[in-house]
């Protein structure tokens, strides 16, 4: 399939509008209605999937109190298990069901940890209550992009995570700061062998140009730039044994560092012993004086949350005062995102149901949507190789959370001009296709334990399911981000009907089920009519709309 011509649709949308701009709403504060239109329109872009519950939390409120508790941060969860013990492996240092994060490093458990790991984090996403936290944490993994192969440690590999969750809503500026000592940075790329006598630039690079002041046309730093920040980063050492950074001030250059006129020609005088390292404060200092450290963060955030083309008027009316707001913050991250939700802009109907859903979201959010249950925690190996099909199912179609392609993260969040395009191709829309299938059909089981979705508790759960006009709008209203022509509401309806005319046959099959649900006969009826119209409602494209 052309990845234009999936999203074609969206296009007449645009023709409404008598003027070159895609939009010209801004960043003024957004008026009622906040309905549940709204809030659905929040929630799937804010959460992975929109469940009754979140939407039950939101309703009745006013949009700021529904996006405080939206921007509340999750508490730290308990980290992951040794849930890979088995008759071929034994971790020597974690008995099965216990912690490994801070155990011993050893060469054998490490790649069965990276899937302990994923496994865990995987469930954090399913289980996410109603916060933005979950959603920020994949936005600043990609953001901040390492691959756990070239970190070479799960242990640092979970610190760095916890790090991620830790600033996810707080504040960028110290958030750098970590991000630079991170002893899974350092490692990723190369810091920890950065030193007086061989400089390695490759964070130095990557600090200005992906993590803060990014290839904007004005982010005119130089090479000179990039070798200076190098110097200045010297120094730090890693310490596997306490899974810690440090630094070691024989290992600093300890000479003037000159920067360009883009920096207004500054210098950092070289300092010695542990001075050394309140360099990196002074560099960080440098970078956060540029207005293109605001302006290329925000331009993400807007990428991720609302759309991939930011054209002038957008660039003008949303990302300008939206980096001013970051600045006027301090580099605090909830107020930004709160100005943003609460934005004309955001509600703008062209920007509704403009995104293709990214692997993670359509996997996770599919799970969430149908609340599909899983093993309780106490059967933890099963839960966790049940959260692994889910993470194994969002990598074929190739988002493998902890492992992005590189250092600049996934493609499609940053690669012109297709960008959110690219999760859409000839090799993984069949997959998409695919993961739905089984989960509304026969599932995925191991030893003798079964996720799917039951369509049945999930129909029961709607305002009125004994009505197939009503069935079919509370469905498409929590799996469609996007209205659907009444074609296809009665193509949906005839399933239900099974080819009779009167809408009374569904409610006459589903008030006789309901009636005795143990009867067989009566219930394979609605099972097999509901099965099939929810299989077709999400293989169709407007399903992988976000």
């Amino acid at each position: 399939m052309d990845r234009r011509s999936f999203i074609s649709a969206r296009a007449s949308s645009k023709t409404d509008y008598a003027f070159n701009a895609r939009t010209y709403t801004g960043f003024s504060a957004y008026f009622p209605p906040f309905g549940r239109p709204e809030i659905i329109h929040l929630l799937k872009r804010t959460l992975f999937g929109v469940k009754d519950a979140d939407i039950k939390k939101l309703s009745g409120r006013i949009l700021s109190d529904g996006l405080d508790i939206l921007l509340t941060p999750e508490p730290l969860p308990s980290p992951p298990l040794n849930n890979y013990n088995d008759t071929n492996f034994t971790d020597p240092n974690v008995p099965a069901g216990q912690i490994w994060v801070n155990a011993p490093y050893d060469g054998n458990a490490n790649s069965r940890r990276y899937t302990s790991f994923k496994s865990w984090w995987t469930g954090r996403m399913l289980n996410q209550s109603t916060s933005i936290h979950e959603k920020m944490i994949l936005f600043w993994h990609n953001h901040f992009a390492t691959e756990t192969v070239d970190i070479g440690d799960a242990r640092y590999v979970y610190k760095h995570h916890v790090l991620l969750r830790k600033y996810a809503l707080g504040n960028f500026k110290e958030f750098v700061k970590e991000i630079t000592i991170d002893p899974a940075m350092l490692r990723y790329l190369n810091g920890y062998q950065n030193n007086k006598n061989s400089a390695d630039e490759n964070y130095a690079r990557e600090l200005q140009e992906l993590f803060t002041l990014g290839k904007g046309p004005k982010s005119n730093y130089t090479e000179g730039d990039v070798k200076a920040a190098a110097r200045v980063l010297t120094g730090y050492t890693v310490n596997a044994t306490s899974i810690s950074s440090a630094f070691d001030p024989n290992r600093h250059d300890i000479g003037l560092k000159q920067f360009s006129s883009f920096y207004n020609n500054a210098v950092i005088t070289g300092k010695t012993g542990a001075n050394g390292a309140g360099e990196t404060d002074e560099l960080i200092n440098l970078i956060f004086l540029q207005p293109e450290t605001a302006l290329h963060i925000c331009r993400k955030l807007y990428r991720f949350f609302v759309y991939y083309e930011i054209d002038a008027a957008t660039e003008a009316n949303v990302i300008t005062p939206m980096a001013n707001l970051f600045r006027t913050s301090n580099y605090e991250i909830k107020p930004v995102l709160k100005a943003l939700f609460s934005s004309e802009h955001f509600f703008d109907p062209v920007n509704r149901a403009c995104l293709i859903k990214s692997p993670i979201d359509l996997c996770t959010g599919l799970v969430r949507e149908f609340s599909i249950i899983f093993p309780e925690a106490s059967d933890y190996i099963n839960q966790y190789f049940m959260h692994d099909y889910i993470r194994t199912q969002a990598s074929n179609m190739q988002q493998n959370i902890g492992d992005p392609p590189g250092v600049s993260g996934w493609s499609a969040y940053y690669q012109e001009p297709q960008f959110h395009e690219l999760w859409i191709n000839a090799d993984t829309l069949p997959r998409r296709s695919q993961f739905s299938d089984v989960m509304i059909g026969n599932g995925y089981t191991r030893n003798g334990k079964k996720i799917n979705i039951d369509i049945l508790a999930f129909a029961n759960a709607l305002s009125n399911p004994s009505n197939p006009n009503t069935l079919i709008s509370d469905s498409l209203e929590i799996l469609y981000a996007i209205d659907i022509t009444q074609q296809v509401r009665d193509f949906l309806k005839s399933i239900l009907l099974s080819g009779q005319a009167s809408d009374s046959y569904w409610t006459d099959a589903w008030t006789t089920y309901k009636a005795n649900t143990s009867n067989t006969g009566n219930r394979n009826i609605v099972l097999n009519r509901l099965l099939a119209m929810f299989k077709y409602l999400m293989n169709l494209p407007e399903y992988q709309l976000s």
